[in-house]
């Protein structure tokens, strides 16, 4: 037990510790810059995959397998920015930002009024037969898209929805984008979807949603202009047609299976 105890003390010095310390700073402040982008995931499995290779490259028997990772590790290095380059861009920008790196958030205002102001704006949208698409931001972030339409940044409340989709307004031809409790942008492009569906009623906004949906785990709403019904999707299965309950439904769970996301809005 001595001889155990001395060899850690041995291996294990203050300076260990500041290396430790430093390696996870390192890691933790590239994971919260590149936060809110699509290259997160990718960024932990590139992670992942380098803890892998370290490992089997401290095998000392490995030796043509240790050839190719020293032999490699230099166009890795080059490769790296030219793959990164969008969200490395957004992340020297980001740097400045105190509450990116110290967790600073605004004062939210509660998930159950935010549902509340949602699903008034869909219902009167429905009604009215005003097309519309809101798409709610979940892990994997909507940056790219964001960065590509016009910035809000505002309270969520049932007049601004209403008011981006109402017909000849400047914003009504694309989605929403909601992260959080805030509308980021409005007017976004989204992908469509390239299956074909079976309901010839479902237009644009329908392969819209879908398509996001298929790219990410966001949640869509869709207001038909054609119908006036309200439709919901996600993981690129689509929901309809939603009466009030069935939304209501949709997005508290929506919300509170994401507690960890949504930190600082309280339900009320």
């Amino acid at each position: 037990m001595d001889n155990f105890l001395g060899l850690a003390s041995q291996l294990f010095t203050w300076q260990s510790a500041l290396d430790i310390l430093l390696v996870t700073l390192v890691l933790y402040t590239l994971l919260r810059l590149f936060a809110g982008t699509q290259a997160v995931q990718l960024l932990r499995g590139l992670l992942i995959i380098f803890l892998i290779i370290a490992l089997l490259s401290s095998f000392s028997g490995l030796i043509a397998f240790s050839w190719l990772v020293r032999t490699s590790s230099l166009a890795i290095l080059i490769a790296l920015p030219v793959i990164f380059q969008p969200e490395l861009r957004r992340a020297l920008e980001r740097v400045g930002r105190t509450d990116v790196l110290f967790g600073r958030q605004r004062r939210n205002t509660g998930y159950s009024v935010i549902v509340s102001e949602v699903i008034a704006a869909c219902q009167r949208m429905a009604t009215q037969k005003i097309g519309a698409i809101i798409v709610f931001e979940d892990r994997v972030g909507l940056e790219m898209y964001v960065e590509k339409s016009v910035i809000i940044d505002a309270a969520i409340n049932r007049e601004l929805l209403i008011t981006i989709f109402y017909p000849g307004t400047p914003l009504h031809d694309g989605a929403v984008l909601i992260r959080k409790d805030r509308v980021v942008a409005a007017a976004s492009v989204l992908p469509l979807t390239q299956r074909i569906l079976p309901d010839a009623t479902l237009g644009t906004r329908h392969r819209a949603a879908l398509g996001i949906t298929e790219d990410t785990d966001a949640l869509a709403l869709v207001v038909s202009e054609e119908t006036g019904s309200i439709s919901a999707a996600w993981h690129g299965g689509l929901a309809r047609p939603l009466d009030e309950k069935r939304l209501r439904r949709i997005l508290e769970r929506f919300y509170e299976a994401r507690r960890d996301l949504f930190e600082g809005i309280e339900t009320i």
